[in-house]
């Protein structure tokens, strides 16, 4: 390292009081809720919050009722279109058989593009292509144990009790 690029500590941060005496900072540099400084700061928040309140209710009170209205339908417009694309992004989902959690990952504007990104998913997912649908939960029939072998053919009783009966007489 050069000396150009060398850089001095950093010194701990002090705070004052109101005798303008020194303070160490906290540990975790979070001055204590009862500290002046945090006091004034938050009642000088609770101000601002009024004055936009006051500054609004101002605004309002010079709209007419035609100006209110379209904001509202402005408001309401613009629901209706999120409202239609989250419906189109499902809609491909379950034409997919893609999940409801990845369904929220589709992004695209058009239809098109919501039907590429979802091939695409289904792909980087290694999902099979005629859709994503989870395995069924319910086991395949006759399963056996791993260690067994399936081209065994099945014992057979009657020769095992004579194996047994035939051991037990000597």
């Amino acid at each position: 390292m050069t000396a150009e690029t060398e850089t001095a500590p950093a010194e701990e941060p002090v705070e004052t009081t109101d005798d303008h005496q020194p303070e160490p900072a906290a540990d975790n540099g979070r001055l204590p809720d009862d500290h002046p400084v945090v006091k004034a700061l938050a009642k000088a928040n609770e101000e601002a919050k009024q004055y936009r309140l006051q500054v609004k209710e101002f605004e309002d009170r010079d709209k007419t009722d035609q100006e209110r209205t379209s904001e509202k339908l402005a408001d309401l417009e613009k629901n209706l279109t999120t409202a239609q694309a989250d419906a189109v992004r499902f809609e491909i989902a379950l034409e997919r058989g893609l999940t409801k959690s990845q369904a929220r990952r589709l992004v695209g504007g058009t239809r098109e593009e919501l039907e590429a990104d979802a091939e695409e998913l289904i792909a980087d997912l290694g999902l099979d292509g005629e859709g994503a649908t989870p395995p069924s939960r319910r086991p395949k029939e006759r399963l056996k144990p791993g260690a067994s072998n399936s081209d065994d053919p099945e014992p057979d009783p009657d020769e095992i009790a004579n194996r047994i009966l035939s051991k037990s007489r000597i």
